[in-house]
């Protein structure tokens, strides 16, 4: 077998089995690219919001220390929060505590001096999931990386399917 035989069966070998992989890939992205485009488009999974508040336990807040893990972990078990943080801060005598994963948004504020605490949740449906993971937002690294294999598994296909073509030349006009 010549080195051109060896090649283009390679070639070929690559194109087919990646472009089996990637066919539900560029499924799931073609989709939610209509999605994306049609915000209004929810299949019956619309947001839902839902608003909470309280007041802080006392030790949470003593002698002017503020124990943000411990307020995180209260609102947590609470309420249910299971996103990562993504966002903490404390300034003139008001904390924010601000939780994010595709779909889902939970965002606490609270008073230093008095306790009282406000939180809301955003929950989306499994559109807005989808939609979040289409685009990467507040998805973990790890998300990250299986859109960037994506996007390689896709390079791979159009080069192999551009090879094909040049080895095929009695198919090309």
């Amino acid at each position: 077998m010549s080195a051109k035989q060896t090649t283009h069966r390679w070639v070929r070998w690559i194109h087919v089995y990646t472009s089996m992989i990637s066919l539900v890939l560029v499924l799931f992205f073609g989709i939610t690219g209509l999605t994306l485009n049609h915000p209004d488009w929810t299949f019956g999974s619309d947001a839902t919001t839902t608003s909470k508040s309280g007041t802080l336990a006392a030790k949470l807040l003593a002698g002017g220390e503020v124990d943000e893990l411990g307020i995180s972990e209260f609102l947590r078990s609470t309420y249910g929060i299971s996103a990562p943080l993504a966002d903490h801060s404390i300034s003139s005598g008001q904390g924010l505590l601000s939780y994010r994963s595709p779909g889902y948004a939970a965002n606490a504020t609270y008073d230093t001096s008095t306790g009282k605490y406000q939180l809301s949740i955003e929950q989306q449906g499994l559109v807005g999931v989808m939609n979040d993971l289409h685009k990467g937002r507040d998805a973990s690294g790890s998300w990250k990386w299986v859109i960037d294999v994506i996007a390689g598994f896709l390079v791979v296909i159009s080069l192999t399917g551009l090879g094909l073509q040049l080895f095929l030349r009695r198919r090309r006009r």
